[in-house]
């Protein structure tokens, strides 16, 4: 079986790229290769971006360089033989969507046309990546404050939960539209589109800072010493995902087929604050962290759990890494590539 993996360069796709490999599956990666998020995030070393360029190809997994949201490089792809498109390539930030509306818009909703496009051509099934964010952040005004973190009831939130509440970026707006185009997809072409709604991703190979990957910037800031920027409040809860469970729910779209929109998270079980995360990561690092709160972004959610029956069901996936296992997994990978982080401030 051949599966295209877009993105496949960044932290998900990277993983989703080893993972399928691992199936025994011929896989090739697609990426732009951009800095846009990189540089932002302070990356000093040269040697982080292409990280995971060279490892898949330590791999032998072809990488084709390319970008989404070029239709005409996308078109020329109709004559590969994929049976499967996992679409990774993303814009993922709500702070550089507000920064760079314009970006954000061409990233995930011209370029995920362009994917969907490419699997209407060939017939073949698609994945989208989308996010809890739809939702927006209504959800906060209905949050109880305990001791170490803020708390929902009810507990843990389905996809029947109303989207696009309170407070709306423009990444809420993209990742939705991305999400009607495909279920339109389904609709109108019979295409077979799982979109799922991420929330919490960790694990080896996630070059994060201070726009994007919360736990794994945590745990770099922490090794290199460096001050921890906390917005709004340490109690704000997600139920953290460890990336080869992400990866596995691919497979599980694959294999079932079942279109649709999945919440997709550690369930009640892999729900941790932000306090909570940064006070295991100083245990068992043995580092003391200098915390600085700040206030609240603009469009922050701070507390969604993801109620994950339907995946369960319809898709027969269910997460398996819980936190204390995939933050030591995430710890360990970081230690080893310090090199990779030197130079951030």
């Amino acid at each position: 079986m051949k599966v295209l993996i877009t993105g496949g360069c960044g932290f998900l796709g990277v993983n989703t790229c080893e993972y399928f490999q691992n199936l025994g599956w011929n896989v090739t990666a697609l990426d732009n290769l951009t800095t846009y998020e990189m540089n932002k995030s302070g990356y000093k070393n040269p040697e982080a971006r292409v990280y995971t360029y060279n490892y898949l190809k330590t791999l032998g997994i072809d990488v084709l360089i390319g970008d989404i949201r070029n239709e005409q490089f996308m078109k020329k792809l109709k004559s590969k033989d994929f049976d499967y498109i996992i679409n990774c390539a993303a814009q993922p930030t709500m702070t550089l969507a507000i920064e760079n509306p314009v970006l954000d818009m061409q990233v995930n909703i011209a370029g995920v046309i362009n994917v969907l496009e490419l699997g209407r051509r060939l017939d073949i099934p698609v994945t989208l990546c989308s996010s809890i964010h739809v939702y927006g952040n209504k959800l906060n005004q209905n949050l109880k404050e305990t001791e170490t973190r803020f708390m929902s009831v009810p507990e843990s939130i389905d996809e029947n939960e109303p989207i696009l509440t309170g407070d709306i970026t423009p990444l809420h707006v993209s990742k939705r539209a991305m999400e009607l185009y495909g279920l339109c997809y389904t609709n109108t072409y019979g295409l077979k589109v799982g979109i799922f709604r991420f929330t919490g991703l960790y694990g080896p190979m996630q070059l994060a800072g201070a726009h994007h990957g919360w736990v794994s910037n945590f745990i770099i800031r922490t090794l290199l010493h460096l001050p921890i920027t906390i917005f709004g409040s340490d109690k704000q809860v997600r139920d953290i995902l460890y990336v080869t469970d992400a990866s596995r729910v691919f497979q599980k779209f694959y294999e079932h087929s079942v279109p649709g929109i999945y919440n997709t998270g550690g369930g009640i079980e892999s729900a941790v604050s932000l306090g909570e995360t940064l006070s295991f990561i100083a245990q068992t690092t043995g580092v003391k962290q200098e915390i600085i709160l700040k206030p609240a972004r603009f469009g922050d959610l701070h507390y969604f759990v993801c109620n994950i029956d339907k995946a369960k069901s319809q898709l027969y996936w269910e997460p398996l890494v819980k936190p204390t296992e995939g933050l030591t997994l995430t710890m360990n990978w970081i230690k080893k590539h310090l090199d990779l982080f030197e130079g951030m401030k």
